[in-house]
């Protein structure tokens, strides 16, 4: 686990480092801020066709074999686009298919390295995996995006393509020496009765298809609640790149400067939210929409902010609050699900993620033409926490419907039924 950290913390320093360039580098090459978002777009519509089949893939295939092949091809993806800026031969249009490609093979790398990390530890020890895997993340944003400047500085925009290919083949290299704390054995030994039990393994291999995930997904309302809930909070609560940076430097008269501090401070706040959501044992849908709820409210209240410096004061908690929710909502998405299904959930949690990305900054955009900035942090706030409340209070009165019981003389005896936390 220590050793898949810390390619992990490798791979996304990597990542964040190419993000960071690449919208210069369109920029670059269109001078059209609209072709900017047309390439973010490009690269996130294969999440919203094709992470259903890539779900099904990492449950198919060895998730080690997949994990490392996905990331072989990142990494080839990574050196062609660098060979090409290098020798000034890439275009809008091979630009866009690069982008389109690497958003494809993520369809399958994500949930197969996701699930991997999980396989290293003990059933109790995953949301402590899932909290490192959250702290590693954000560290590794942090570390990119500071490499960027620096990279492109003196060596130019070619060599951070080159440093993310080579991060993914470290990651790639990695994988073998893992070893797993435990193996699913599909098929049994000799004799008629293991016969029997590979025969139904066969079965259950053929019924390992892309609509029986969407059925089980739809089938489990905490996981159906817990996607209302995160996509709540990706619309109107985590788009703070937009709402954070016309409310600084806006109404709070601040500059570019000042919002790089609040994005600092966000990521502070992930980066602790993360140590506090790896102790968590047993997290719960009821606990992701109350940290969500109180992230929300604290949200809404930074929306009143008279100043730069009770900004930050508040979106450091606020950040922390969301990173806690966030980590408790992973842990449950993938430990509810059964070993075998767990990839194609994670593909169903993909394409909702995906249209999420997309519908959420117009949504967002067009509130704020309609509130301001101010005005959409606040009723985007109270959207999220009264849509939480409301489903809180209609889950437990369906909890508590009566149920009739008989009595030993044969009187019918109203007694509540009494729900469990989801």
């Amino acid at each position: 686990m220590r050793w898949w950290s810390v390619a992990n913390f490798v791979s996304n320093a990597g990542t964040w480092m190419q993000l960071t360039v690449q919208n210069l580098l369109v920029l670059q090459i269109t001078g059209s801020a609209a072709a900017t978002g047309l390439s973010m777009s490009v690269q996130a519509a294969p999440g919203l066709l094709m992470s259903l089949a890539g779900g099904a893939v990492v449950d198919r295939w060895p998730r080690k074999l997949t994990a490392a092949v996905s990331q072989a091809l990142l990494g080839a993806v990574a050196f062609l686009t660098a060979v090409l800026v290098a020798t000034d031969q890439l275009g809008l249009g091979v630009l866009m298919a690069l982008a389109a490609v690497t958003g494809l093979i993520a369809t399958v790398d994500g949930p197969a390295c996701s699930l991997l990390g999980n396989d290293l530890v003990h059933a109790e020890d995953v949301p402590s995996a899932i909290g490192v895997g959250s702290l590693v993340h954000n560290a590794g944003r942090l570390a990119g995006a500071a490499l960027a400047g620096v990279t492109v500085g003196f060596l130019g925009t070619a060599a951070a393509y080159a440093a993310n290919g080579l991060s993914f083949l470290f990651v790639a290299s990695v994988i073998p020496f893992l070893r797993p704390v435990h193996k699913v054995v599909r098929r049994a030994g000799s004799g008629t009765r293991n016969a029997d039990r590979a025969d139904r393994a066969d079965r259950a291999d053929d019924d390992m298809t892309v609509r029986q995930g969407i059925a089980y997904f739809m089938r489990r309302p905490r996981l159906v609640a817990l996607a209302g809930i995160t996509g709540l909070s990706a619309v109107f609560g985590r788009n703070y790149g937009l709402t954070l940076a016309v409310l600084v430097t806006g109404p709070l008269a601040g500059g570019a400067g000042a919002f790089g501090t609040v994005s600092t401070v966000l990521a502070v706040g992930g980066i602790v939210g993360a140590v506090l959501g790896a102790r968590l044992r047993k997290p719960s849908v009821r606990l992701v929409g109350t940290l969500a709820a109180a992230g929300a409210l604290l949200q809404a209240v930074a929306g009143f902010s008279p100043s730069l410096a009770v900004l930050l004061v508040l979106v450091l908690p606020m950040a922390v609050v969301e990173s806690v929710s966030d980590t408790a909502g992973t842990t449950v998405l993938q430990t509810d699900p059964p070993a075998h299904m767990r990839g194609r959930v994670l593909g169903v949690w993909g394409t909702v993620r995906t249209v999420w990305s997309l519908a959420g900054p117009p949504a967002l955009g067009l509130l704020m033409e309609l509130a301001g900035a101010r005005g959409a942090l606040v009723a985007g706030g109270l959207i999220i926490a009264g849509a939480v409340g409301a489903g809180f209070v209609l889950r437990d009165r369906r909890s508590a419907q009566p149920v009739v019981l008989r009595t030993e003389e044969g009187v019918a005896a109203a007694q509540p039924r009494l729900g469990t936390a989801a």
